[in-house]
């Protein structure tokens, strides 16, 4: 009861209802629901309304993670279907430093890793390549043969679209810098921003 008034509160049925093109947004929603590539597993816009943070602005990065996972179920319902959780704070050895990466999934309808970095900032240059390291050490040491190749996921509270379109656009890894927020925007301002999504679809 409690997903469905989530789904209606922020206007599901509307991003499907208000498109111009109603067989290619219902088939985006579908897309999600049964994915068929990597591209079809992420979001530009995470909604976290239901981890109820009073302070949104002064979250540390280990508080986020901690009432993420702590709403686990939640979580891996905004994310997608098919999202198993695998590990927090998981620790690799790259030459002969420990690193650590904020959450770990699988995929199991796309058999393979998902990274996600938290970052309670706009996305940095730093960022993505920390993630890219990531992405590369799993490719390299984790992924099994009938893995296909790990993605990654940078979660920032802005996304810098110009800084993340030149700091991937050579990379041949798949990285996404998807935005979060901790509260729903009003109506007004969610209904123009799934009027505004539609029209990229």
């Amino acid at each position: 009861m409690r997903e469905l008034k989530r789904q209606i509160d922020t206007l599901t049925y509307e991003r499907v209802g208000l498109s111009e093109n109603h067989k290619g947004s219902f088939d985006e929603v579908m897309k999600k629901i049964k994915p068929q590539e990597t591209t079809d597993l992420i979001k530009s816009h995470y909604f976290f309304e239901f981890l109820n943070i009073g302070h949104p602005h002064l979250v540390e990065e280990s508080e986020l993670e901690q009432a993420l996972i702590s709403h686990l179920q939640q979580f891996i319902t905004e994310l997608g279907n098919g999202f198993c959780f695998e590990a927090r704070q998981k620790r690799i050895l790259i030459g002969d430093e420990y690193y650590f990466i904020d959450l770990v999934f699988y995929h199991r309808i796309l058999k393979c890793h998902v990274l996600i970095d938290l970052k309670t900032e706009t996305a940095k240059h730093e960022h993505i390549g920390q993630l890219k390291s990531y992405l590369n050490y799993y490719k390299k040491n984790i992924r099994e043969s009938t893995d296909n190749p790990p993605v990654g996921i940078l979660l920032v509270t802005h996304q810098n679209k110009a800084l993340v379109e030149y700091a991937i656009a050579d990379s041949d890894l798949d990285i996404f810098v998807s935005k979060y927020q901790l509260q729903l925007p009003d109506k007004a301002k969610l209904e123009a921003f799934i009027n505004n999504e539609l029209k990229n679809i």
